[in-house]
């Protein structure tokens, strides 16, 4: 079973043919980082205007690279939420024509839930339920997961996400955009216990996530209490600037690590998930497998492939297949939904 996913939720315009939920047949991403790179940030009007420009594209190297034409296509899967509705409506209408002109079943994905499908998709033997973490730009939050049809929520950025906070910081070191890359190479010279950062673990049995407070402390560290001084990155070292990059770095992920424990415990989890773009980052990965190492007993931790861990339709695809066998089908009213339902 061949389908066709599409993904444009914020800033990369992709398409991915993926056979039964597992066999990658294609995978094409146009990313638009540097369209965004000098606003450090990415801004919503210019993401749209290029995934418009950029979709018809990306599908049609998706089913090349795949060697299938639209006969061969059982479904079209698009992610239709959450995310930037100018940009989520740009995919959208491309899966509902394909999905009118083809007349093939339309496939709607919620983005977070396919982050999810990217730690496991090769995985075998998978034992449930799992403690689920996704950490991206927009979102940070954790799930009760116990089958790819029902992610139960658990908690949830109140504030800023993790890469959100990591984007804001390398701001204010002035490092390239995207932060998150930024921030990692940068702290791999710098010492973690070089400052205290906030860890905000909002009460004792909170699984909730609040970023603002820690890039707050960055900022003022480097500006000032009243921030009225000179920002203090323009005469630092680059040894200094490592240093605040590691803290900064070390607090975000000791509350990311200490929060997915919590809701490991809470739902006797087997396993531990972990998707989304700042599932990248190293020194999460290795705390978090040294996390589950030492839980008694010992859980098992699937982590998605770095070059899923960024928006990709290979994710959604994959999931697609999962609630294209429930019959979980969409119709040509579908709309985009800047956040989750």
């Amino acid at each position: 079973m061949n389908i066709l996913g599409i993904e444009t939720s914020c800033d990369e315009t992709a398409a991915a043919v993926v056979a039964d939920g597992r066999l990658v047949k294609s995978a094409v991403v146009a990313s638009q980082a540097k369209l965004h790179e000098k606003y450090g940030g990415v801004v919503p009007e210019i993401a749209s205007r290029a995934h418009v420009e950029n979709i018809y594209p990306v599908i049609k190297e998706a089913m090349e690279q795949a060697g299938v034409g639209n006969d061969d296509i059982d479904a079209i899967a698009v992610a239709n939420q959450p995310g930037l509705t100018v940009a989520l409506v740009v995919g959208v209408t491309a899966a509902k024509t394909l999905s009118f002109a083809w007349n093939k079943p339309l496939i709607a994905i919620n983005h977070l839930h396919a982050h999810l499908q990217s730690a496991i998709m090769s995985a075998d033997g998978l034992e449930l339920p799992a403690a689920a973490l996704i950490v991206s730009g927009g979102h940070t939050s954790l799930y009760d997961y116990r089958s790819p049809l029902e992610p139960r929520l658990l908690g949830s950025t109140i504030d800023d996400a993790a890469g959100e906070a990591f984007d804001k910081v390398a701001t204010i070191l002035k490092l390239p955009y995207p932060g998150g890359p930024s921030i990692e190479k940068t702290a791999a010279d710098g010492d973690p216990d070089a400052i205290k950062f906030p860890r905000s673990m909002l009460g004792r049995d909170s699984l909730d996530f609040s970023f603002s407070g820690v890039k707050t402390a960055v900022l003022y560290h480097c500006r000032g209490q009243n921030m009225k001084g000179q920002n203090k990155v323009d005469s630092m070292g680059r040894k200094e600037i490592a240093d605040i990059a590691a803290s900064f770095q070390a607090a975000v992920v000791e509350v990311l690590v200490k929060k997915t424990q919590r809701a490991a415990k809470k739902i006797g989890a087997k396993t531990v998930l972990l998707g989304g773009g700042v599932a990248a980052n190293s020194a999460l990965r290795a705390t978090l497998q040294e996390m589950c190492a030492e839980m008694t007993p010992p859980k098992k931790l699937l982590v998605a492939p770095k070059q899923y861990c960024t928006d990709n339709a290979v994710m959604v695809a994959s999931l697609a297949y999962h609630r294209f066998k429930a019959g979980l089908y969409a119709d040509l009213t579908l709309e985009p939904r800047a956040s989750s339902e």
